[in-house]
């Protein structure tokens, strides 16, 4: 098992309760109607207890901002890489005459990732609880979470005053950023301001299929996305590179003298990358050039989730 400290922010987002309209019907939560409408994944569907993963994108169909959203009760709790401060901002102006109502607990939220083999049994011993996948149970003030995105494998989410586990945690398994990073990009996992940036669709990144809900009606970018979803494939995808050289993050791809992809994020040690490619001349193993050196085609990231 391993894990790392997570520096990201929280948001809890959260409203009135429910009206009654008559037995057996209420009204809709306002905070849940909010979210629900801005991003891109169905949080009307999730039951207390349940998390699932959400882009934040413009009316052109390009990623904002990205968010793990926990519904925790009666209240929504949004873990991201963007600064609180901005989030609440920006969704102070969007949420017009709603009474919908933001808290920043990013300074009282302590955050670790445990994942890995062995990573299922320290949280069944630290904690007393078996998880399904996109559960997430509060125990003694600790949110625990089982997530699957972050890296594409079995791990935990573990949210609030961590103090007490300190001395479970052995600093041996620690990681740091440099290392989850290099991790991320072994697994093919978009993020934020790397693969999930202007001037790609979010369907180029492969993530369609854990983050965007095609039947839950409208919300911004609705319309960008549909129209590229519904011509078929997309003209670009996403794939792992093996590097030769000193290429570096933001290097167009090349075939001859044409460009054909560019590299979104670059291993620690120059030899791993993430990069988009044109669809129609990919094929595992193809060589193309790069600034600074060469870069070999290898798996797609399509479908991976």
């Amino acid at each position: 098992m391993k894990w790392i400290r997570l520096k990201r922010s929280k948001v809890k987002v959260f409203g009135k309760p429910a009206k009654v309209l008559m037995k057996g019907m209420t009204a809709p939560e306002e905070h849940t109607h909010f979210l629900h409408s801005l991003l891109t994944n169905n949080v009307k569907a999730l039951k207390p207890g349940t998390f699932n993963y959400n882009l934040w994108l413009r009316q052109n169909g390009q990623p904002v901002a990205d968010f793990f959203v926990y519904r925790i009760g009666d209240y929504y709790l949004l873990d991201t890489e963007k600064p609180a401060s901005e989030v609440i901002e920006e969704f102070e102006k969007l949420k017009l005459s709603l009474k919908v109502y933001f808290e920043d607990l990013t300074r009282n939220t302590e955050h670790i990732f445990v994942f890995g083999e062995g990573s299922s049994e320290f949280v069944k011993d630290a904690f007393g609880v078996v998880l399904e996948d996109y559960e997430v149970k509060e125990v003694e003030g600790v949110l625990v979470a089982k997530n699957p995105l972050r890296l594409r494998e079995e791990g935990y989410d573990l949210m609030g005053d961590l103090s007490g586990l300190a001395d479970r945690l052995s600093r041996d398994m620690e990681i740091d950023e440099v290392e989850f990073e290099d991790l991320r990009i072994e697994r093919c996992v978009p993020r934020i301001g790397k693969e999930l940036r202007e001037g790609f669709s979010p369907l180029e990144a492969g993530v369609l299929s854990y983050a965007i809900d095609m039947n839950k009606g409208c919300y911004v970018g609705q319309e960008a996305i549909a129209r590229v979803y519904f011509r078929g494939r997309t003209p670009r995808i996403l794939v792992r590179l093996e590097l030769e050289g000193d290429v570096k993050e933001g290097s167009k791809l090349y075939e001859g003298n044409k460009a054909v992809g560019l590299v979104t994020s670059v291993s620690s040690d120059g030899k791993k990358a993430l990069g988009y490619t044109l669809r129609n001349i990919y094929e595992k193993g193809r060589e193309l050039t790069a600034d600074g050196g060469k870069a070999y085609l290898g798996g797609s990231c399509e479908g991976e989730a």
